[in-house]
């Protein structure tokens, strides 16, 4: 059975900085893309960045580009997002995702981590 599971969240202080952790379980990790998106309430659920398979290409969203970075780790399982020069616009449920082909978007989703940054 597939499971992401986010921790790291919290709550920060604008210009603070957070890292978020994403270990999975149930699948082939090494095999797969992984991405994070984050939600508001009343908000579309919102890409934020994403590394491929071998950590060799990474995206990012204009919002988070030079503050964010993703990162894995094939050996642990895990997915990283290392989050710096956080503002208060940067508030939300982070979720993380695995892709086989993200081309067709994403197969598993973990449940969620709140970030919340105060001003």
């Amino acid at each position: 059975q597939v499971h992401l599971v986010e921790s790291g969240g919290g709550l920060v202080q604008a210009g603070g900085s957070l890292r978020l952790s994403c270990a999975a379980s149930g699948f082939t990790f090494s095999r797969y893309s992984m991405g994070w998106f984050r939600q508001t309430p009343g908000k579309e659920r919102e890409f934020v960045t994403s590394i491929s398979w071998s950590g060799a290409n990474t995206y990012y969203s204009d919002s988070v580009k030079g503050r964010f970075t993703i990162s894995r780790d094939n050996a642990k399982n895990t997915a990283y997002l290392q989050m710096n020069s956080l503002k208060p616009e940067d508030t939300a449920v982070y979720y993380c995702a695995a892709s086989f082909d993200p081309s067709r978007g994403y197969n598993h989703w973990g449940r969620g981590t709140q970030v919340t940054v105060s001003s």
